[in-house]
């Protein structure tokens, strides 16, 4: 109950706890699986509104809660599910139940999930090739940014109507996502957040219609296979 308190309000008066406290900014959870189900529970509600509602006896009061989930993940409890050396040391019905303690309908609200393999020690010291620069990255991102306020709005606000004629779709993309709908499974909420991320991908590539790869690569995302290392889940 002590978790659920500080996540969702404190004290007896209620006060923010740390969901509104991470208002525009990014709430961190490692070992998502370890907190208790209807502590998570709790995030589905603000994830979806970016606001938090509370009950009391006496009042009701409302908080906002517009923030990022950044969330990380261990494949089964003791962590070596699929790892290529160390042998897992969990039955089956272990990782279903690990697995199972974050509900489908919280992980659907997650618009990431990446799946982070186990590093050599050589990439971990830095040996190897080096990456692309931050300083490279963060104007590539407020390249995309600046293109998403010319549209009025970015796109972690775009819905319905507006999220489609922001896309461009054309008839071999359309046909593209609706198959995997099919395919997959993937509820309405499910197919806008893999749109919303097909045009932040396009964005990032100063591209003005959301294409086939842009599409799949927003798909792949959405497919976590929790196999090998460390998972980890980002929401809009």
């Amino acid at each position: 109950m002590v978790a659920l308190i500080s996540l969702y309000y404190s004290g007896s008066s209620p006060r923010p706890g740390e969901i509104s406290l991470a208002h525009r900014g990014v709430l961190f959870l490692d070992e998502l699986p370890e907190f208790q189900r209807r502590v998570l529970e709790v995030l589905r509600e603000p994830m979806e509104t970016g606001e938090i509602s509370i009950s009391r006896a006496a009042r009701q009061v409302t908080f906002p809660a517009r923030f990022q989930v950044v969330a990380a993940m261990n494949p089964c409890p003791c962590g070596y599910s699929g790892h290529p050396t160390m042998e897992c040391q969990c039955t089956p019905q272990q990782v279903m139940r690990y697995r199972s303690r974050i509900s489908g309908p919280l992980l659907d609200r997650f618009d990431l999930h990446v799946e982070v393999p186990v590093q050599a020690g050589g990439v971990l010291l830095g040996a190897g090739e080096t990456g692309e620069s931050s300083a490279s990255v963060r104007e590539r991102v407020l390249r995309a940014r600046a293109r998403q306020s010319e549209r009025g709005v970015l796109n972690a606000a775009l819905a319905g109507k507006a999220l489609h004629e922001a896309s461009h779709l054309n008839a071999e993309s359309e046909k593209l996502l609706s198959g995997a709908m099919e395919k997959l499974g993937l509820s309405a909420r499910a197919l806008h957040r893999i749109l919303r991320v097909a045009r932040t991908l396009a964005d990032l590539d100063d591209q003005p219609a959301v294409t086939r790869n842009y599409l799949m690569e927003a798909l792949g995302y959405r497919q976590l296979d929790r196999q090998q290392g460390q998972s980890s889940v980002v929401s809009a």
